[in-house]
């Protein structure tokens, strides 16, 4: 297969825009780091008209994947953790290319991880970890046990996620071998969920009460960072912390987030006064013995 892939990625490598080539391997017989495939071609460009492209080959009994993607997208799915497998394919792949030593540097800065994206990395976890435990409270709350289960199960898994990142390292796609290691506490609550011969409705109960545990003891760190950008200012609008730089990335977990920690005195609310009598603007703020 490396033989006919090469003419394909010393075209690429020959281009002044391609900044990095990697070929990634199919480990096992069923392997989802390579969605199947028996070889990936990762190379990375400066810039494309597509942030993403990419081509399937067949040769003989074997197929492969390329995957052409710019610099930025890299970044972005890096930060947000939006494509899992891209870490393990910078960190597992066969550099074949490497335009002045910039995957090495890409690798290195990964390793190191600074505190910084990752501060920002543990905010993002923990919006989404607050947004399923909410609403999977509610579906229990009202007896869907089932719609409560898989939320709780989304819960846990951006909870391991969370402890895996606030350690040091990124979260892998088989994350609960990492968590088994760092964070058994977390592991065994998601083993008792999946396996335990209680009732569905017990189980939940169980889990909640103990969820609410683990969350309130990862709270400073994983708002430390929402708490930085609101101590920027006075008081926030949401409309403002939405389209904040660093925060557009929490997306719709946003409000959920700062309701929830409004809740738990962590936020202050503001009441500011509108046209309409008795209608208040509703502004967030640092309380002052966190500020």
């Amino acid at each position: 297969m490396e033989d006919i892939l090469r003419p394909i990625y010393q075209e690429r490598a020959s281009q002044q825009n391609t900044l990095g080539i990697l070929r990634i391997e199919k480990r096992l017989h069923a392997s989802p780091i390579t969605d199947t495939f028996d070889t990936v071609l990762l190379v990375i460009v400066r810039e494309a008209d597509q942030s993403v492209f990419i081509k399937h080959y067949t040769y003989q009994d074997q197929k492969a994947a390329l995957h052409i993607v710019t610099e930025e997208q890299l970044k972005e799915w890096i930060l947000l953790g939006s494509n899992r497998k891209i870490v393990d394919w910078l960190f597992n792949g066969k550099i074949l290319f490497d335009r002045n030593e910039y995957v090495d540097g890409l690798k290195m800065e990964l390793r190191d991880f600074p505190f910084y994206g990752r501060k920002i990395k543990m905010g993002m976890e923990f919006a989404k970890l607050i947004r399923r435990y909410t609403d999977g409270r509610a579906f229990f709350d009202n007896h869907h046990y089932l719609d409560a289960y898989n939320h709780i199960v989304h819960s846990l898994h951006h909870l391991a996620r969370l402890a895996v990142i606030e350690n040091g390292f990124h979260p892998e796609v088989t994350v609960w071998n990492q968590v088994k290691q760092i964070e058994p506490e977390i592991f065994k609550l998601y083993e008792e969920l999946v396996t335990s011969d209680e009732s569905i409705d017990k189980r939940l109960e169980l889990l909640f009460l103990a969820s609410e545990f683990l969350i309130h003891s990862r709270m400073k760190s994983g708002t430390s960072h929402l708490i930085e950008v609101l101590e920027m200012k006075e008081s926030w609008s949401i409309n403002d912390l939405m389209h904040h730089e660093e925060l557009q990335h929490y997306s719709v977990d946003l409000p959920i987030l700062l309701e929830y920690l409004a809740d738990k005195n962590c936020v202050s609310i503001e009441n500011v006064e509108t046209k309409g009598q008795g209608i208040f603007h509703r502004y967030y703020s640092v309380p002052k013995k966190l500020s």
